[in-house]
């Protein structure tokens, strides 16, 4: 679990309904339940239009990525690749196909095998390329569903506010009732941009550096892949893996580094 998806968007929401009781605002003058509907109804109304069915299906994944991490870290990878560096320069790549096939990561798992069957490494990386294109073109796809709720949101929010403002303007033989009625209909244009900017803006930056992340992870994978065709040494293997990552481990040992170069 990410806490810092769910932490920011606490924080912001207490900001935010916090300021308005300080200044004197009654917290029941937030609950307004046509403006959400019109606000909500209407941008999910706007993205299911925006967007076909099978790319609609994948928001629950897309919210996984927002709201947890459970992908492998970094430098857990890094030990991965160099010490079956270690294997493969003492026993040879073939000796990598068990261990490769237990790891948990898919793409290291698919790049060990081509390794082991022989395949040139041109096309390994070609093929290695090509699925790492499809996993950023995939993480983009996620991002653009809640970038686009974020565009629709305000601007439902100002029609819920326009709304409100005509049924004001229609009820002006009750003056006493127009500031209550006028606060009302400006409550959809908050519902809109407070649920731009708190959540659906934010939750698409988030899957977006996901999706960084996981494509730097994935080059680093392939680097590493390749140093092991190449029967690089494992201390040379380490010192291009540290390279993707900003903290280096270079401090810690591995088993074989004290073989020459």
């Amino acid at each position: 679990m990410d806490i810092t998806t769910i932490i920011g968007i606490i924080i912001g929401l207490a900001a935010l309904i916090g300021g308005f009781l300080w200044e004197g605002g009654e917290l029941a003058g937030l609950m307004q339940i046509a403006a959400a509907v019109i606000v909500f109804g209407g941008t999910l109304a706007a993205v299911m239009v925006s967007f076909p069915l099978a790319k609609l299906k994948t928001v629950p994944r897309a919210l996984a990525l927002a709201f947890t991490s459970g992908q492998q870290k970094p430098d857990e990878l890094i030990e991965d690749i160099v010490s079956m560096s270690t294997v493969a320069r003492r026993e040879g790549v073939l000796a990598l196909e068990r261990r490769a096939a237990e790891h948990e990561d898919p793409f290291l798992r698919e790049g060990i095998q081509l390794v082991v069957d022989g395949t040139e490494q041109s096309m390994v990386e070609q093929i290695m390329d090509l699925e790492i294109d499809a996993i950023q073109t995939k993480y983009e796809g996620y991002a653009k569903i809640f970038e686009s709720a974020g565009g629709y949101a305000p601007t439902m929010g100002i029609i819920g506010t326009v709304m409100g403002l005509i049924h004001v303007l229609g009820s002006l033989t009750e003056p006493t009732a127009l500031g209550p009625s006028i606060a009302l209909a400006f409550t959809a244009t908050l519902y809109g941009v407070a649920s731009a900017n708190l959540i659906f803006l934010p939750i698409a930056s988030k899957i977006k550096a996901r999706g960084e992340d996981e494509v730097g992870r994935m080059e680093m994978m392939l680097e590493g892949i390749l140093s092991l065709q190449n029967g690089d040494h494992p201390l040379l293997v380490r010192r291009k893996l540290e390279s993707f990552t900003a903290e280096t481990l270079r401090d810690l040992p591995v088993s074989g580094e004290n073989e020459s170069l």
